[in-house]
């Protein structure tokens, strides 16, 4: 992959605070499997006064893509770090530092150099990390919900407040995954097929219940892949599907997606109450129950999981995604 060297140059010198005149680079794919190119870029750079200094630096390039349900996520990082919302972080909540973000002549690709972080993320955050997450998570929404920053109005491209409602209601049309929750041929206990199948018959008045929720600004993909501990503040990457959403969303996902299955029902519990502690912070409002966040975590992961078991390659596979739907199970049973 080709870098122009005058753009390099422009980077790093906002970057490292200094007149970078030349730099080399080696570029170092990241995150396969994205939808994005996210690319490592490293080297050497060299200032006005011959110093020379080393670099790590993240460039990421998206092409324009379509997203069911939300046509505009291919460019929304861009559009947010065009944006003010920099400016609404805490000291120890922000998403990576953006040095530069281009958008092509044509309109249909986007280019963002950012920070590169460095820190514990994925299966390696504790449950120290994970409480430490959703209590900065919340006070961050609280700080929104309470202040209501203008700027925030004025970003067009968020995704809306039925997001959630709309995706449950795409995947639950899927008769692969409805029928087979349904059918004498499912191989789940009868107790997790009742468990999908009661929330499907409830539906209604579960998103009766979240539409009174606060509406607060969502990163919607709040996983343990996009959560770095580094020097004590959570960064957060990948706002591509940030938008509006019910209070307790995003606790969700920290929860259930590709998360630590055996410690499920543990930080369930633990990161319900710090998100609730953050939040209240800045804004005294009734909080969404822990059943309200049990709920939610079956409308968002409930029939994905069921897809996965069914696609998986191996039983081990399978097993794990069983699994994850009994302690969702356990999680309501201990509520």
């Amino acid at each position: 992959m080709g870098i122009n060297a005058e753009t390099l140059a422009t980077v790093l010198s906002k970057m490292l605070g200094e007149d970078i005149v030349r730099a080399d680079y080696h570029t170092q794919q990241l995150h396969g499997g994205t939808l994005g190119d996210v690319r490592l870029v490293t080297g050497v750079a060299e200032t006005t006064t011959g110093e020379k200094q080393p670099y790590k630096i993240v460039l990421k390039t998206q092409k324009k893509w379509e997203r069911y349900g939300d046509p505009g996520s291919w460019r929304r990082e861009y559009d947010l770090y065009m944006s003010e919302l920099h400016t609404a972080f805490t000291c120890s909540f922000r998403a990576p530092e953006c040095y530069l973000g281009k958008m092509n002549a044509g309109e249909d690709e986007i280019q963002l150099w950012m920070e590169y972080i460095e820190g514990v993320s994925g299966l390696n955050l504790t449950g120290d990390m994970y409480e430490r997450a959703a209590m900065e998570l919340g006070r961050f929404q609280g700080k929104l919900y309470a202040e209501k920053p203008v700027f925030l109005t004025n970003i067009e491209n968020l995704s809306g407040v039925d997001y959630v409602k709309n995706f449950y209601l795409h995947y639950r049309s899927w008769d692969v995954v409805y029928d087979y929750v349904r059918s004498d041929g499912c191989e789940f206990p009868r107790h997790i097929s009742k468990m999908l199948i009661d929330i499907d018959n409830n539906a209604e008045d579960i998103f009766k219940r979240i539409e009174k929720l606060p509406v607060v600004l969502c990163h919607r993909d709040f996983w343990v892949a996009n959560i770095f501990f580094s020097k004590n503040e959570i960064v957060l990457i990948d706002w591509d599907t940030a938008g509006w959403g019910y209070l307790g969303e995003d606790i969700a996902s920290l929860i259930a997606d590709e998360a630590d299955v055996e410690h499920m029902a543990e930080y369930f519990n633990r990161c319900i109450g710090a998100y609730d502690k953050g939040f209240s912070e800045y804004a005294d409002v009734s909080f969404v129950a822990a059943n309200c966040i049990w709920e939610q975590i079956l409308l968002l992961f409930g029939y994905g999981l069921v897809e996965w078991y069914l696609h998986a390659a191996t039983d081990e596979e399978k097993a794990v995604h069983l699994n994850t739907l009994q302690k969702i199970y356990e999680m309501k049973k201990g509520d």
